[in-house]
C-alpha cells in the first residue's frame, strides 16, 4: 500500500515537473521562432526603434501574458495581432524563454533634468494627486514583479510614454485597473519625466 502511494506521489511530482518545464519554454526553440520578431524587437530583444519595446531580460511570464492578450484582443495592436495569430501556447512560452534569457539593455536617460523629476515620482509618487510610487510595483531598480508588473529598467522612454498615455486614455486596459488608475491621475509632464527616468534606471 505504501509503495503504491509513493508511486502515485512520484508520478504526480514527475507530471508537475514536466508541466513546469513546458511552461518555462525552450530557449533554443524560442530563438528559432523569434527570428521573425527581430525586425521590430531586435535579434537579441533590444529594439532599434524607440517606439517598440525592448524584450531582452523581460519576465517570461509577462511576455507570455502580453502575447496571449494580443491574440485574444484584450490588448490591441494591429501589427502584433498579425504576428501572434499563428502562435501556439508552446510557441509563446518558447519565445518568452528566449527573450527572458537575453541580457537586458542598460539604457541611459537622454535628459538628466527631466529624469530627476521622474525619479521623484518613481520613488515617492505624488501625494496631492494620489499617484503611487512606481517602485511599489516595478521595484526600486525597475526589475518588476511578474507576471503583472514588468521590468521597466532600460526600457525606451518613447515606448514608456506611449504606453502610459494609452493607460491614461483608456486605450490599454489589459493589465487591470491599477495602471489605468495611476496613469489617469498623472499629468503629461509627469508621464514624460518618469518615462525618461525609467530609460536610465539600472
Amino acid at each position: 500500500m505504501k509503495k503504491a502511494v509513493w508511486t502515485v506521489i512520484g508520478l504526480v511530482a514527475a507530471s508537475l515537473a514536466a508541466t513546469n518545464a513546458m511552461a518555462a519554454g525552450s530557449i533554443a526553440k524560442g530563438k528559432e521562432k523569434a527570428a521573425v520578431c527581430a525586425g521590430c524587437h531586435g535579434a537579441n530583444g533590444q529594439s532599434a526603434n524607440p517606439m517598440w519595446p525592448n524584450l531582452a531580460g523581460q519576465s517570461a511570464d509577462y511576455i507570455v501574458k502580453q502575447l496571449k492578450d494580443f491574440k485574444s484582443g484584450a490588448r490591441k495592436d494591429p501589427l502584433m495581432l498579425g504576428q501572434v495569430m499563428a502562435l501556439s501556447d508552446e510557441d509563446m512560452a518558447n519565445i518568452a524563454a528566449y527573450f527572458a534569457s537575453e541580457a537586458p539593455k542598460q539604457g541611459t536617460a537622454s535628459n538628466e533634468s527631466l529624469a530627476k523629476n521622474g525619479e521623484r515620482l518613481y520613488r515617492g509618487g505624488n501625494a496631492e494627486t494620489k499617484v503611487a510610487a512606481c517602485m511599489a510595483c516595478h521595484g526600486p531598480s525597475g526589475q518588476g514583479i511578474p507576471p503583472h508588473y514588468p521590468a521597466v529598467s532600460g526600457q525606451n522612454a518613447a515606448y514608456n510614454e506611449k504606453q502610459l498615455k494609452a493607460f491614461k486614455d483608456g486605450e490599454r486596459t489589459n493589465d487591470g485597473k491599477v495602471m489605468t488608475g495611476i496613469a489617469f491621475s498623472m499629468s503629461l509632464d509627469e508621464i514624460k519625466a518618469v518615462s525618461e527616468y525609467m530609460q536610465g534606471l539600472r
